[in-house]
């Protein structure tokens, strides 16, 4: 059986790791404190190397953009960490003989970064990153990509697990994978269609994807 997987706030605590980071780059170039709010709203839904072009200015720097990209993506991956569990559950499910792959958006060094910093790279039978690819969830196309990288095909089916209504759930719908929500102290929002299966967070996530091969 397949399971794919987003990355960001699903396995890993992108949110905290971003912060982290924010508040050592501010003291690093002494910001006032304020700034670190700055940094978090505009890279929080998503980082991309443009968006240090934009920061750039904004701060006041005069670093390089490219530079700044680079730090970024070092600093980030240094700082996330893996959500409780998840790590031990993705080894009990290749031991139960699953299929695990990644799919996730973003740019590939920045992804790549985090799962080798995070130890989590080689627990997946594939990786797909919409900044390699070409498209981003919640285009079938990612979900197709990423069934190939493992091995594996849409047509068998299988499972997206994330944190995401519309991208991860709502995409993954769209290429006929059953949905598990992992919502993170979140509530899901009146009026969307609801996923296959709702998950207080990662771990009990598994567990539903576990019990599904009794």
């Amino acid at each position: 059986m397949l399971a794919l997987f987003d990355l960001d706030n699903t396995l890993i605590d992108r949110s905290a790791g971003l912060e982290h980071w924010a508040r050592g780059f501010v003291r690093s170039r002494s910001l006032l404190r304020e700034v670190e709010a700055v940094i978090c709203d505009r890279l929080r839904e998503r980082a991309r190397p443009e968006d240090f072009v934009g920061l750039r200015a904004t701060l006041g720097l005069r670093d390089d953009p490219g530079d700044l990209w680079r730090e970024y993506v070092d600093g980030v991956a240094r700082s996330v960490r893996c959500f409780p569990g998840a790590r031990q559950g993705l080894e009990a499910l290749r031991g139960a003989g699953w299929t695990i792959g990644i799919a996730t958006n973003g740019s590939g060094d920045i992804q790549r970064a985090k799962l080798a910093a995070t130890g989590l790279a080689p627990l997946f039978d594939g990786i797909c990153v919409s900044g390699e690819v070409g498209v981003r969830k919640p285009e079938r196309r990612l979900f197709e990509a990423a069934a190939a990288e493992c091995g594996a095909s849409l047509s068998a089916g299988g499972w997206m697990v994330g944190d995401n209504p519309e991208t991860d759930v709502a995409g993954a719908r769209s290429a006929r994978l059953r949905t598990l929500w992992v919502a993170n102290g979140r509530e899901w929002a009146d009026g969307l269609r609801e996923p296959d299966v709702m998950a207080p967070g990662i771990t009990e996530a598994i567990e539903v994807l576990q019990r599904a091969t009794v």
